[in-house]
């Protein structure tokens, strides 16, 4: 029987270190070791059940290597190839995120059972067949070629892998995944490390492109070894918030496409909706006369939608004003009022200030500054914006309101949804004759002047 072994292994980096220590030297972290059992035999790598080992790879020069498109699956959903970057690659392995009871399992279940002539694997290491079963009635879609495996051992899942040959593998979740090479605990660092690094060769070796549901600890980042997120191609995150209707999914790495995609869902009861134009269900339509609300012409990947920023100003009870933002980032809200104080004279410093983007949603885009603190002016002067008006542009510290990206796609967007102005930047217009254009185009220099135009 081999000598066991006891070794902390930080779960952010992935070092290891002979006895416990409060901060990581290599990552810096603080409390991130966790205690690890291994073997010998641990560090034996085994072949994986079907592969066969290849030649060594010989190094080449760069101009004798061929280069061809890669080869994508149609997951059938819009979002979903949008997101992945036009589909799913062959022999990638994507790492899907989120808090529990979000909708991930749904979202991957739905997507499998409208993959028709695709033979597919779902593993679930949390579900059995009947549950499974339950959930795929509910979602009312059926596909006669998914196979369900309850399984947490790896060695097991790869030998049905080659008795069935899947076109696709989901695993469901990494974190209930173990190895018979590690002597810890599913879920662990050493375990989750192993596991998905294995499973890496198969998806590299095989080309069958595999799935991977993870879960999130309480920071809001992937739960287990930072290592995990650089394995991967692929790393999505869904989130939402449960009390909406609303999901987001959204990439946070993607070695196949663009990590500016954004993909919405609304979940129903029976599955998830794909929301093909967000604009005109994030928007409030009887918002006329209401102080504190305006309008921002957003952008997320190559999709333009306008969304409703909601502010309400109030007399501070505490010595310490509260500000409170969400969706939305506190740090860039406070820099937003500081400026309102020091360029455009608004004193805000004895006002609690509430701030948040209706539906739910959480925008990264700078180009909804104008709108966050016209939203924020609005409701200090209770005077409601006109209706009919949107606003895209970012606020620098001097007050200068600079030019944004894209202007074109966001003036078409508040066109179609029948806006009658929208303030944005000066000189962003280059190249676009605004006569071909319905709307009425303001551009502003400074917040100030903006300002004016809104309020006067």
């Amino acid at each position: 029987m081999a000598k066991a072994k006891t070794v902390y292994v930080c779960s952010q980096c992935g070092a290891d270190s002979p006895k416990w220590v409060g901060k990581c030297p290599n990552c810096g972290e603080w409390n991130t070791y966790v205690e690890e059992i291994i073997t010998k035999e641990s560090f034996v790598k085994h072949a994986i059940p079907g592969i066969t080992d290849k030649e060594k790879m010989r190094p080449v020069l760069l101009r004798d290597i061929t280069t061809t498109e890669e080869s994508r699956i149609d997951m059938g959903d819009s979002e979903l190839n949008r997101v992945l970057g036009g589909g799913l690659v062959k022999g990638s392995l994507v790492l899907i995120g989120g808090e529990p009871g979000i909708g991930k399992s749904t979202l991957v279940l739905q997507t499998v059972l409208g993959l028709k002539g695709l033979k597919t694997l779902y593993v679930s290491g949390e579900e059995s067949g009947r549950q499974l079963k339950l959930r795929a009635d509910r979602l009312r879609h059926e596909n006669p070629d998914c196979y369900i495996l309850s399984e947490t051992h790896l060695e097991h899942i790869f030998v049905q892998a080659r008795n069935i040959q899947p076109d696709l593998i989901i695993i469901d979740s990494i974190q209930t995944i173990y190895t018979e090479l590690i002597d810890s605990s599913p879920g662990s660092v050493s375990q989750v490390r192993e596991c998905s690094a294995t499973i890496l060769k198969y998806a590299k070796e095989s080309g069958v492109p595999v799935l991977l549901i993870g879960h999130i600890n309480k920071e809001g980042s992937i739960a287990g070894p930072k290592v995990l997120e650089h394995i991967v191609d692929t790393v999505l995150q869904f989130e939402g918030d449960r009390h909406y209707m609303y999901r987001i999914l959204r990439s946070i790495k993607n070695r196949f496409g663009s990590t500016a995609e954004l993909g919405i869902y609304e979940m129903r009861q029976n599955g998830l909706r794909e929301v093909s134009n967000p604009s005109e269900l994030l928007l409030t339509q009887n918002h006329e006369g209401l102080s504190g609300v305006a309008i921002a012409a957003a952008i997320e990947g190559i999709r333009p939608f306008l969304i409703e920023t909601q502010s309400l100003v109030s007399s501070a009870v505490f010595p310490t004003p509260q500000r409170s933002a969400t969706g939305f980032d506190l740090r860039r809200m406070n820099m937003l009022l500081a400026v309102l104080e020091k360029r455009a004279g608004f004193k805000l410093i004895q006002k609690d200030v509430f701030f948040n983007i209706a539906g739910g949603l959480r925008v990264n885009d700078p180009a909804i500054d104008l709108a966050v603190i016209s939203a924020i002016l609005s409701s200090s002067l209770d005077i409601s914006i006109e209706q009919g008006v949107c606003l895209a542009g970012e606020v620098g510290l001097s007050g200068e309101i600079r030019p944004v990206n894209r202007i074109e796609q966001r003036i078409s967007e508040a066109e179609k949804l029948g806006f009658a102005r929208i303030f944005i930047p000066h000189n962003n217009l280059k190249g676009f004759d605004p006569t071909k254009c319905k709307i009425q185009i303001v551009q502003v220099r400074k917040v100030e002047e903006a300002f004016k135009q809104l309020f006067s």
